[in-house]
This record gives C-alpha cells, sequence and structure tokens, in this order.
C-alpha cells in the first residue's frame, strides 16, 4: 500500500495540533491500514484528553476543598485566638466561659476537619460499606460518644424509643447518626430533648431523629443536604448532613425530613430491604 507524502504530513501536523491541545478529529470511513492507524491515534487523543479532563476535575475539586476547610477553620481559630488574649486579664468567671468556648471550638474544628477527610473518600469512591446484623443500642451508643461534651454542655438529654435491628456499616452508619443527632442538637435549645425512634416495614428499616427546635423551612430543607450551603446556623459548616446523606446512599439508604412543627424536625434514615 502506497502512502502519499502529503498525507503523513497532513498526519503529522494534525498530531502537533492534538499535542498543543486543539479538538482535531483524524477518523475517515475507509478500510485500509493508514486509515485504521489515524483512527487509533484519535482514539488515543480521546483517552488522552478524557484524563487531562478527570485530573483537571479533580485538583479542581481538591483546591474547593482545601478553600472550604481554610474557610471553615478561620473562624473558629480567630475566636480561639481573641479569647486566650483575653484569658490572663477577664475575671475567673469569664475565664471558664472561655475556656468551655475554646474546647467547643476545639471539638467543632477537629469534627470538621475529620468529615471533610471522610466526605473526600467518599466522593472518591474508595469507601467500601460492608453489611452485618448490628442492635440498635449498640449502634446508638456509638453514634453518642463524640457528642458527650456538647450534649452536656447544652444539658440536653437524647430519649430512645423502642429497639430494633440494623443490617449495615455500623462505623460508618455511626458517623451519619452522630452527624443526624449534632444537627438536632444544635437546632435544639439548652436543657431540650432530643428523641430516636426506629422500627422497621416491609420496605425498610429507620431510625428518626426528632430534635426539639421550632422545625424546618421548605427553603431549609431544599438546601439540607447541598454542600456548604445546607446548615440552618450562620456560624455551621454545611458539611455534616452531606456526609450523611452520602453514607446512607453508598447503603442503598436515604434520609427524609419532615419539616415539624413544634415539636421539631424529623431526620429519617432508610434502609431499603
Amino acid at each position: 500500500m502506497w502512502i502519499r507524502k502529503r498525507e503523513i504530513k497532513k498526519l503529522s501536523e494534525d498530531i502537533r495540533k492534538i499535542i498543543d491541545g486543539q479538538d482535531i478529529d483524524l477518523r475517515d470511513n475507509r478500510s485500509d491500514l493508514f486509515s485504521m492507524l489515524k483512527n487509533d491515534i484519535h482514539t488515543l487523543a480521546n483517552r488522552r484528553s478524557e484524563q487531562v479532563n478527570v485530573l483537571e476535575r479533580d485538583q479542581k475539586l481538591m483546591v474547593d476543598m482545601l478553600t472550604n476547610i481554610s474557610h471553615q477553620l478561620k473562624t473558629p481559630l480567630t475566636s480561639m485566638l481573641i479569647m486566650i488574649d483575653l484569658l490572663d486579664s477577664a475575671p475567673s468567671d469569664k475565664q471558664a466561659e472561655f475556656i468551655t468556648n475554646i474546647k467547643l471550638s476545639l471539638a467543632r474544628m477537629d469534627w470538621l476537619v475529620s468529615a471533610f477527610l471522610k466526605m473526600a473518600k467518599i466522593d472518591a469512591g474508595i469507601i467500601r460499606f460492608s453489611r452485618e446484623r448490628i442492635q440498635s443500642p449498640l449502634l446508638i451508643n456509638l453514634a453518642l460518644e463524640p457528642l458527650k461534651i456538647v450534649l452536656d454542655v447544652k444539658n440536653q438529654k437524647v430519649e430512645v424509643n423502642n429497639e430494633t435491628v440494623f443490617f449495615c456499616d455500623m462505623r460508618w452508619t455511626a458517623e451519619a447518626l452522630t452527624n443526624i443527632i449534632k444537627n438536632a442538637s444544635e437546632h435544639s435549645p439548652e436543657g431540650g430533648i432530643i428523641r430516636l425512634d426506629m422500627g422497621t416495614n416491609p420496605i425498610c428499616t429507620w431510625i428518626s431523629v426528632i430534635d426539639s427546635g421550632a422545625g424546618m423551612t421548605n427553603a431549609e430543607i431544599s438546601n439540607a443536604f447541598k454542600k456548604y450551603k445546607g446548615s440552618r446556623r450562620k456560624e455551621g459548616y454545611g458539611i455534616g448532613l452531606p456526609l450523611a446523606l452520602a453514607i446512607m446512599r453508598g447503603q442503598n439508604g436515604d434520609i427524609r425530613i419532615d419539616r415539624g412543627n413544634d415539636t421539631g424536625a424529623v431526620f429519617t434514615l432508610k434502609f431499603f430491604k
């Protein structure tokens, strides 16, 4: 088979254009070997372009994540630095208040960094959820462990109604439940009660978390699971609820929100059978 010099020259020029980032279609419909070579080069160039796009997307996600972490950590850090500067000269009652606030800020920062890292792992698709038989008291105790200080400071209590058995990844489901209860604590008054109810039906096994706040608006429900936007508090992070939803959906589950009225909002975690 004879290949004309100008065809090779044209192919070489097109390859250089592709290397420079231009979108060139090398394909043709002929069945000779030179056309097959052009088609293979076109396929290779497309795969390279797709890989570059994926790398650029991942790089943007990483930059966005680091930017958000930096932004979210700035507020509690600034607050703690101010309180530390005032600590020595403050009266004893204020010193106790500052120390309590510093402890809470540190706990929030620790939770925030941990939540970002967990969300990044889920977004990257590297988490494999297990499925095991878990008694509800064990799951609830594990979920409440990181919240003891927060609940104690706000003098809040958690009431548990009923018991059931879940088939889920215990560690990750406890993480999701912790974030939902944490959200309930943030929107319940001091001395408030957070109620947990659970059960099973032919469709799913479920657990509900009911706060003692004022309920939610439709707009708040629409934004609840949007990253960095869903917090109802000015100082909120907007990461806990999206993380909880990602964990549930990774286990063939979901989270439903009922707006509530005077009895508070209801978040129901569902594990479909």
